[in-house]
Formats: C-alpha cells, sequence, structure tokens
C-alpha cells in the first residue's frame, strides 16, 4: 500500500487493510521517505464543524484505521524508491485531498512503482484522489499513461467541487488538491472520454450489508473507485482480485506487495 507523508483518506486506506488482513493476506507499506505516515487529521480528529456528520471518517472504518495504525508493518514501511516490483503481489494507492498527499501523486517512484506493476498484470487498486497515481505513470513503450486504454473512475468534479464549496469560506482550498480536477486530469489521459465512468449522479455510502451502494470499475488486474463512500465494496472486490491472482500464480505466502 502505497502511503503519502501524510494526509491521505483513513476509510480509503484501512477498509482495504482490513479486508485483506482479515483474509489472512499480510500488508505491507510504503512511503516517500520511510517513515510512518498518518492520515488527514481532520478527517480522523478535528471534523468540519456543523459538517462532520456528513464529511466526517465513520466510526467503523474510523476504528479499522487505528488497528492499521498498530500493525507492525504500519511502523516500519519501505521507501518508495526500494520497491522491487518484481517481488510485489499487489498494489494499493488510497486518495485524500490536503497538501501532503502530493508527496505521492507527484512522486516519480511512485509512478514507476505503479507503471511496473500494471505492466505485470499485478492486482492493482486505487480510489479518490489515488488514481491520479496510475494516470501519471507512463508505459515506456508507448509514452502514454498506463491507463490508456482502460476503462476506470476516479473522484468525480461534482464530489470535488461540491466539497470544495461546502467548506471553501473557512478552509480555502483544503477540497482542491490541483487547479484541475481529479476527473479532469485522469479523463485526460484515457484513450476516450468515454473509458471514464463517473457512476451514479447521486452517491451513496456503501456498509458491509449495502455493497452495492458503492460503485467500482473493474478493467482487468485494475480496479478503480470514486471515494470513500465506496470503499466497502472496493476492499471486497479488490480481495477478490488479489485471491484470483494468488490462484493462478500459485503463491502459498500471505504477503501481499508494497
Amino acid at each position: 500500500m502505497l502511503l503519502p507523508a501524510a494526509d491521505y483518506d483513513p476509510t480509503e486506506s484501512a477498509l482495504a487493510w482490513r479486508e485483506l488482513t482479515d483474509a489472512g493476506i499480510e500488508v505491507r507499506f510504503a512511503t516517500p521517505n520511510g517513515m510512518q505516515a498518518f492520515a488527514d487529521e481532520r478527517l480522523v480528529q478535528h471534523g468540519f464543524s456543523v459538517l462532520s456528520p456528513v464529511m466526517m471518517t465513520r466510526p467503523g472504518p474510523l476504528d479499522a484505521y487505528r488497528h492499521m495504525t498498530q500493525d507492525p508493518n504500519f511502523a516500519k514501511p519501505l521507501r518508495y524508491g526500494d520497491i522491487d516490483v518484481g517481488q510485489l503481489d499487489g498494489l494499493f494507492v488510497p486518495g485524500g485531498h490536503a497538501s501532503r498527499v502530493r508527496t505521492l501523486l507527484e512522486s516519480p517512484d511512485a509512478h514507476a512503482v505503479m507503471a511496473g506493476a500494471m505492466l505485470r498484470d499485478l492486482p492493482v487498486g486505487a480510489v479518490c484522489h489515488g488514481v491520479l497515481v496510475a494516470a501519471r505513470a507512463t508505459d515506456p513503450a508507448t509514452g502514454r499513461s498506463v491507463l490508456y486504454g482502460r476503462r476506470t473512475t476516479a473522484l468525480t468534479s461534482m464530489l470535488e467541487l461540491s466539497a470544495w464549496t461546502a467548506t471553501r469560506a473557512w478552509l480555502g482550498d483544503y477540497y482542491r488538491t490541483y487547479p484541475r480536477t481529479v476527473q479532469q486530469e485522469v479523463t485526460a489521459v484515457l484513450a476516450t472520454p468515454t473509458d471514464f465512468e463517473p457512476g451514479p449522479l447521486l452517491p451513496w455510502r456503501d456498509s458491509p450489508t449495502r455493497l452495492q451502494r458503492g460503485f467500482t470499475v473493474h478493467d482487468g488486474n485494475y480496479l478503480s473507485a470514486r471515494w470513500p463512500g465506496d470503499c466497502h465494496r472496493l476492499a471486497r472486490e479488490y480481495l477478490a482480485l488479489v485471491q484470483a491472482h494468488r490462484r493462478r500464480t500459485g503463491n502459498g505466502d500471505n504477503t501481499i506487495g508494497d
């Protein structure tokens, strides 16, 4: 699991971690500098004043995040640059929108890991801003993004701009990581704009018992989702993708790559 130096979304990381570890699969972490990386404190603790019931991390995912931070592997992540893609069983990239998430999104080392995983047909999962790592990763044979010719989703412009509009009066550009929206940047690298699938216009948050409320796009080895409200479904489907890959390759240990 690739994490930025800080500011990632706790739901988008911890639900996948919990689904994998509950299935007996060890998850390793990697960060820009090999130091522990913690989630966005506003999503974990500080909240959003009167908007907290809508925008704050839900209790279940927050509990999963707190357990994830107690995982011994969380305390000793690798650096992106030290990852040997040939030794990976898969790759998962959560999102986040506060400023320090850029340490992941703009990292050439993270882009190289993503490109290697995609080109080796490893299970790759990405959600929200995490899809930008795939959009910015280049296939050296073509010079194009590894998402060219793929179907994907990501944080939609509607979700991003709605959150920004609701909070800009006191949080400024907290919800605007870049001038272009995630959807605009991702769509620009695809073979055709229709390869971006925004999902239902009015998104619902999923739950362990209501997975159908979540929205994901599955294209071969690659699985993507839009926002924390899709992540119970994303975690469940990513686990299935990993297990199918492990059956095909006969990988007998319980480690899924960083």
